[in-house]
């Protein structure tokens, strides 16, 4: 018998660093073989799947794809199924994230972000489909507040992530009933890179500005997302078709 084989397996979209990281981390930690796919943040995913191979051996791999790249994709998908011969759990957490203005925004920014938050989430969880219905799997989408309210200036971004939304709830119908389909909706989890620096007063005012729009006036952490995943994927035996939000009251 092959015991790896035998074992649950969570593959994580976008799982080398911050959010992605910490679901596989979560994964890992209750029993699971995780595959944390990558683009170009070689380093970190190759240290992510060290540590926890150091944990349980031969229990984590990474894989590289660029998810705006059809062909890369299409070759993912195959190459996830190689690793353990099995797939339980498929985490779509893979995006980018940068401003569109209107009047500025570009057929090839259209691309990208509908691409990675997007179009690649569908076509790889149509890839893997067969093999989660026959071990009766599941969906997680990660998707974002700003689908529901749409961030000024990134507009295409919450276009996409408006789009997972309903993708959600389609592949919950389309799935239905051997594979569950959710969704986790963040709030603020980590500050971005332009509110990164706690000294600077003009980033303290736009913070406040922030956590006073939470009732529960604190960030998020990493883990409340991470947990959330693993609730949906692993024991909400009877939710399919939602977007949880995990943003503190906002």
């Amino acid at each position: 018998m092959n015991i790896q084989a035998e074992k649950k397996v969570c593959c994580i979209t976008g799982a080398a660093h911050r959010i992605g990281a910490c679901i596989a981390q979560k994964f890992h930690q209750q029993g699971f073989n995780v595959i944390i796919h990558y683009n170009r943040s070689a380093d970190a995913a190759a240290l992510l799947v060290s540590q926890l191979n150091q944990l349980r051996s031969n229990s984590a791999v990474a894989l590289q794809a660029d998810l705006n790249d059809t062909q890369q994709m299409k070759t993912l998908a195959s190459r996830i199924l190689d690793q353990y011969q099995r797939l339980d759990v498929l985490v779509n957490n893979a995006s980018s994230f940068y401003p569109t203005p209107l009047g500025e925004a570009t057929q090839a920014q259209w691309d990208e972000l509908i691409g990675s938050n997007l179009r690649a989430a569908f076509f790889l969880s149509q890839d893997l489909s067969a093999e989660l219905i026959r071990r009766q799997g599941a969906i997680v989408n990660i998707a974002d507040t700003h689908a529901d309210k749409p961030l000024l200036n990134y507009s295409i971004y919450s276009i996409a992530k408006a789009g997972l939304k309903a993708m959600t709830k389609s592949l919950a119908n389309e799935l239905a009933p051997s594979v569950r389909v959710n969704a986790v909706s963040p709030g603020a989890i980590i500050w971005p890179a332009a509110l990164e620096d706690a000294q600077a007063p003009s980033v303290l005012s736009i913070r406040e500005k922030i956590l006073q729009q939470i009732p529960l006036g604190k960030l998020g952490e990493p883990e409340h997302i991470a947990d959330t995943v693993y609730f949906l994927a692993s024991e909400a035996s009877y939710i399919t078709g939602q977007t949880i939000r995990v943003d503190g009251g906002r």
